[in-house]
């Protein structure tokens, strides 16, 4: 099974959004950008801005975490912009 790491952006918010999934990128996007509770409900319009493949699930929760514990968008759009 591939599993996703990835982070969107939404203009409206000027936020971003780190996750993974085991989805198709574009239907987990697809959902995110649904009517639902959630911090990504408050805007419909999520784009990815990057992502990365893992063949396992604990190294693509450990990536998530490791980048979530940044807390620096500074080194987030370093990691976006390459």
């Amino acid at each position: 099974m591939v599993y996703y790491f990835y982070i969107l952006y939404s203009r409206e918010l000027d936020k971003y959004y780190i996750g993974h999934t085991s989805c198709r990128l574009e239907e987990r996007l697809r959902r995110h950008n649904t009517n639902h509770s959630g911090f990504t409900g408050r805007a419909n319009d999520w784009a990815i801005s990057y992502h990365e493949i893992y063949l396992s699930k604990s190294a693509v929760k450990e990536r998530e975490s490791q980048v979530k514990s940044w807390k620096s968008r500074k080194k987030l759009l370093e990691l976006i912009n390459g």
